[in-house]
């Protein structure tokens, strides 16, 4: 049966160095989906830069809806402006910053209803 989520409901995540709302997950009812909406502040003077992390058995697609970033991975460098959106492998190592003066705003999208199992920070 279909379902409407709204971003009320959705579960806020404790993340270092982001707002995480998880909207869609296997705590949700989702088979095989989960959809995240992410913020990441303009970086504070002196604030350190949060560290990679990668995915075990799945990629991890994120759109962006606003704002300026970067995505540093095992692969490059990627330049992401609105409209953009990047897929990351299964096991290659990421992190996306913010580069602009505004929030950057994401949807990031995993193939799987719980990526705890398969995410690992460094």
């Amino acid at each position: 049966m279909a379902r409407v989520l709204t971003q009320k409901e959705a579960k806020q995540l404790g993340l270092a160095g982001r707002k995480s709302l998880e909207i869609v997950s296997g705590e949700k009812g989702s088979e095989s989906v989960t959809l995240r909406l992410v913020e990441i502040p303009v970086p504070k003077t002196g604030e350190a830069p949060r560290g990679p992390h990668y995915h075990q058995g799945f990629e991890e697609c994120i759109y962006v809806l606003s704002g300026a970033g970067r995505t540093c991975a095992d692969s490059g460098d990627y330049p992401l402006t609105p409209g953009d959106t990047i897929l990351i492998p299964s096991g290659e190592k990421h992190v996306t910053r913010n580069t602009g003066f505004e929030p950057l705003v994401l949807l990031c999208f995993f193939p799987v209803s719980d990526i705890r199992k398969g995410s690992v920070e460094n």
